[in-house]
């Protein structure tokens, strides 16, 4: 039997407050192993109010003490913090510096989830052993029709082939198709964004995605 596709959905900062608990509540009665990504402030609200796996969107790879306006893994763990993102296309940083963070995640026992552009990047970054390594292509990022399952799943199946390791996918993904395109051709889940967080029914949109 085919293991159940992981699915991401990176909340960005769009919501907060009560219309950030009232999504994730909706997300969390969808589908409670969804893995939701949300800044530092919010990981405790979400943590502590679901039962849903959270994920900080940054960490900063430095240990307690004068770091101010620095998130250390320590904080983001006492919050309820599962892992992190790392090196997502709205916050590139260098190869040197995702490799001190994935050794600073850990030291705490952080989980950690490295977003790659392109194939060649991916196979540089799997040698850091992230537990998700996440590909989306910069060209397809933030596309309102486009996405990697409908425009090029050459590239899903060429991952597959030549990278040699667990790999998601992201980039405009937002239907069932998408999804079962994506796990056919070889990932292991997906990254979601807009089209549930941005969603008058974010609920409906989540259950149908998931489950057709």
């Amino acid at each position: 039997m085919m293991a159940k596709p992981v699915v991401i959905i990176n909340l960005k900062t769009y919501k907060f407050g009560k219309d950030l608990l009232k999504l994730v509540k909706e997300i969390e009665k969808v589908d409670s192993s969804v893995i939701v990504c949300a800044s530092a402030v919010n990981v405790s609200l979400i943590s502590t109010r679901t039962k849903l796996t959270v994920f900080a969107q940054h960490v900063d790879p430095v240990k307690p003490g004068r770091h101010t306006g620095f998130v250390t893994p320590e904080s983001l763990k006492a919050v309820g913090a599962i892992g992190v993102l790392i090196n997502h296309s709205e916050n590139r940083i260098s190869f040197k510096e995702i490799r001190k963070v994935v050794e600073a995640c850990r030291r705490v026992r952080l989980k950690t989830c490295i977003f790659a552009e392109d194939l060649k990047q991916a196979k540089k970054l799997k040698a850091l052993k992230p537990n998700y390594l996440a590909i989306e292509p910069a060209e397809l990022v933030a596309s309102k029709t486009a996405s990697i399952s409908n425009s090029r799943p050459d590239l899903i199946k060429k991952i597959k082939d030549k990278l040699g390791y667990p790999f998601l996918v992201g980039a405009g993904v937002k239907s069932h198709e998408d999804l079962k395109i994506a796990v056919k051709l070889g990932a292991s889940g997906v990254i979601l964004s807009s089209a549930i967080t941005t969603s008058r029914t974010p609920g409906k949109v989540l259950r149908k995605l998931i489950y057709g």
